[in-house]
């Protein structure tokens, strides 16, 4: 019989984990359930983004565990705010993208959804400059 060496503290905490994973899949499944489908024009999909909903969808999508809370980086993944990509560009890089980010469908995420974030994404102001951080300018002193 295997057995493994851990402790009952890294256990607790595996489960713990564990348990905080499947409570956030189960929250961006529902909330990806009742969230706003693309508005049509009688002809195709508008997407005009909406800021404050990108926001919320940025969020609820967990965006911000690897892309930062406001896209300025900060976790796993490059800074993608503010942004200069359209609505359209976002929805063709996350449909396929370049690098490590997971692919995703227009079954996980809408266009309009996506259009949403984007205009979150275009809403975040720059950060400020090196130069204006106090405590970084201490340090070429």
């Amino acid at each position: 019989m295997m057995r493994f060496a851990i402790s009952p503290a890294e256990g607790l905490l595996r489960v713990l984990t564990l348990i905080a994973g499947i409570q956030m899949a189960a929250s961006s499944v529902a909330f990806a359930q009742t969230a706003s489908q693309p508005k049509t024009t009688g002809q195709t999909a508008v997407h005009e983004g909406n800021p404050e909903n990108g926001k919320k969808l940025f969020a609820a999508y967990y965006c911000w565990s690897c892309h930062g809370s406001m896209g300025r980086a900060g976790g796993t993944a490059p800074a993608i705010a503010p942004s200069t990509r359209t609505a359209e560009q976002l929805i063709q890089y996350i449909r396929k993208p370049a690098r490590g980010m997971p692919a995703y469908t227009s079954k996980t995420i809408t266009d309009q959804e996506v259009a949403d974030i984007a205009a979150f994404l275009k809403s975040v102001p720059p950060g400020p400059a090196a130069k204006d951080i106090p405590l970084l300018n201490g340090l070429n002193q």
